[in-house]
């Protein structure tokens, strides 16, 4: 099983807090080349719903969406932020409790959602689709406690993301990129989505990263579940690569490609 969708190890170590997450959020809040901002975008999405919408948030993580938008939330919304992990559950409740919007936090696993048929207006699952070990019993589980014409926000990334971050792991490591060994991703999500949601729509986020710290990218590196084993020496031999990069161009330019389904019931 690929540690991508090993629930033990996504509990027990990649997520055990939210520490490995802060990190890859890190580069991307710092470095972004466009302005606005993933979350805003995502919002922008969001803010066509029912203004007394039922929303759950399938693998929350941090709940940093919510935090980043907290002005933005109407005031009908009742919020459902729900991840496997108790511990990044604990880790968005710490960063949501503070804008007292009455949002429920609850452990679930989206292969078996324990609410009721037709319940909800929205459905969001931020890059975590990929990450469920049977994601058609999700999706048929995301479907059955949809409303008709409730709507599925399914946010992830296409197979050219973060590319030369794989690049160079790949180099040092004298192995392969690996790059986006994952099963469900802009390329392939539309086609996954259409076997339960008779209306398909992907928009994609332009953007990239123009990093100007060595230390922001090895942190990146040092989170990453597909990379934890390199060895120190390797990771002082991509170090040593980055910062001569750095010195030579003034920023490290690395290519960004996600974007989001809108998957109607």
């Amino acid at each position: 099983m690929s540690r991508f969708t090993d629930q033990n190890y996504l509990m027990q170590s990649q997520y055990k807090d939210s520490g490995n997450l802060n990190a890859r959020l890190a580069i991307h809040q710092r470095f972004s080349t466009n302005s606005y901002g993933w979350f805003n975008w995502l919002f922008d999405h969001l803010s066509k719903l029912p203004v007394n919408a039922n929303i759950l948030e399938l693998g929350c993580g941090n709940g940093e969406l919510w935090k980043e938008c907290a002005s933005r939330i109407p005031d009908g919304w009742a919020l459902t932020v729900t991840d496997l992990s108790d511990g990044m559950l604990d880790a968005a409740w710490r960063n949501l409790i503070v804008i007292k919007r009455g949002i429920k936090f609850e452990q679930v696993d989206a292969q078996s959602i324990p609410y009721d048929d037709n319940a909800f207006d929205a459905v969001i699952a931020n890059y975590m689709l990929y990450h469920v070990p049977d994601r058609k019993k999700t999706l048929a589980e995301i479907r059955r406690v949809l409303k008709d014409d409730g709507v599925l926000f399914a946010a992830t990334s296409g197979e050219n993301h973060m590319r030369e971050m794989y690049q160079w792991i790949a180099r040092v490591s004298g192995g392969s990129a690996g790059e986006f060994a994952l099963q469900f991703t802009l390329e392939n999500g539309k086609d996954q989505l259409q076997e339960f949601f008779p209306r398909v729509e992907l928009s994609r986020y332009s953007d990239g990263l123009s990093v100007t710290e060595v230390e922001v990218i090895i942190a990146y590196v040092g989170s990453m579940s597909s990379v934890d084993k390199l060895s120190a020496e390797e990771m002082d031999m991509l170090e040593v690569e980055l910062r001569e990069m750095l010195e030579k161009y003034g920023s490290i330019r690395i290519s960004k490609d996600a974007g989001l389904f809108r998957a109607i019931k």
